[in-house]
């Protein structure tokens, strides 16, 4: 966690000269984050180093989020050739954390994360986004039995696979319900709790730039069926529950919720696999029994019947969240 040589004279020409650079934060790509001090100032430093990182779609939906009445960090300054953008500094108020120090307002905050979807999916989608719909659900599919299924010594048909889904998900491509922006990677580590703003600005949204125009459902799912905090069945209900009542969709939505959340989680399988096997990263290893949990939940909604049988017949108990216990444990 050094910052990129030319990141000093970056934050020089902006107006931070002689500033504190302090390693703040990295993720599953290539970007990391500083937080820059000085005096009283504070900012964050991003680095998205090319070619590997791309920081226009960052800051191309961090500009229309806010137009849009959301709170993502405003572009205090740019160097997109060298991939440094310096953002607006959030503070340290996380939803995961705070939600581990105050488990009692669980519903109150998922209330909000509701809400905020519910004012995001009112817009017309951003333009210029990426489809996210059936062929990119299948496509994403493939990391499980690319990375997975090898990893754990699975001689699983590929082909049979992505037929048991195509039916499952087929429908709700057909559904109607969409498309709206999808930032793809909501969840309690990607929000902040921002100071001074009320309402759905009140929280501040962070890693958003693969958004795509897809279904509405697939944000609830990733925000309620979190690969990194566990939240528990009654509120995943009652947030279901209250998206759809202030929407007024049903009850496609709730089929489209199970199929595409099954859909995250089996993705997610196969992407912290990769993670582990490709990119020297064992501590995604810890989530597999959680994701196996959350997808076996899923897989009992009948609409996942296919999926379901594909899974019994070739993902042996052995080698679901048994073959992970060790390392989450650890």
């Amino acid at each position: 966690m050094i910052p990129p040589a030319w990141a000093p004279d970056f934050l020089a020409a902006h107006g931070w000269d002689g500033c504190e650079i302090a390693p703040l934060a990295g993720d599953a790509s290539f970007r990391r984050y500083f937080r820059i001090r000085h005096g009283e100032r504070r900012a964050v430093l991003m680095d998205a180093p090319p070619p590997h990182e791309d920081p226009a779609p960052f800051v191309a939906v961090a500009e229309w989020l806010g137009e849009a009445g959301l709170s993502a960090p405003a572009i205090l300054a740019r160097d997109l050739d060298r991939g440094l953008l310096l953002l607006d500094d959030f503070g340290d108020a996380r939803l995961r954390e705070t939600l581990d120090a105050a488990p009692d307002r669980e519903s109150e905050l998922y209330a909000l994360a509701v809400d905020l979807l519910v004012h995001l999916h009112a817009l017309p989608p951003m333009a210029g986004l990426r489809p996210h719909g059936l062929d990119q659900w299948l496509e994403e599919l493939d990391l499980f039995t690319s990375w997975y299924c090898p990893a754990l010594g699975l001689d699983a048909y590929a082909g049979a696979f992505a037929a048991a889904w195509r039916e499952a998900l087929a429908p709700v491509a057909a559904d109607g319900l969409g498309p709206v922006t999808v930032l793809r990677d909501y969840h309690a580590e990607n929000i902040m709790l921002v100071a001074g703003r009320d309402g759905v600005r009140h929280f501040g949204l962070l890693d958003f730039q693969d958004a795509v125009a897809g279904h509405p459902a697939y944000d609830l799912a990733s925000v309620l069926e979190d690969a990194r905090r566990d939240v528990s069945p009654d509120v995943e209900q009652a947030m279901i529950d209250r998206y759809v009542k202030a929407t007024g969709q049903a009850p496609e939505f709730e089929r489209a919720y199970w199929a595409l959340a099954a859909q995250r989680n089996t993705r997610i399988l196969g992407v912290f696999t990769r993670l582990w096997k490709r990119d020297g990263k064992p501590h995604y290893k810890n989530f597999q029994p959680r994701m196996w949990g959350l997808l076996e939940r899923d897989l009992e909604h009948p609409a996942l019947a296919p999926v379901r049988a594909w899974f019994d017949a070739n993902v042996p108990a052995e080698s679901r969240a048994a073959a992970w216990a060790k390392e989450a444990a650890a």
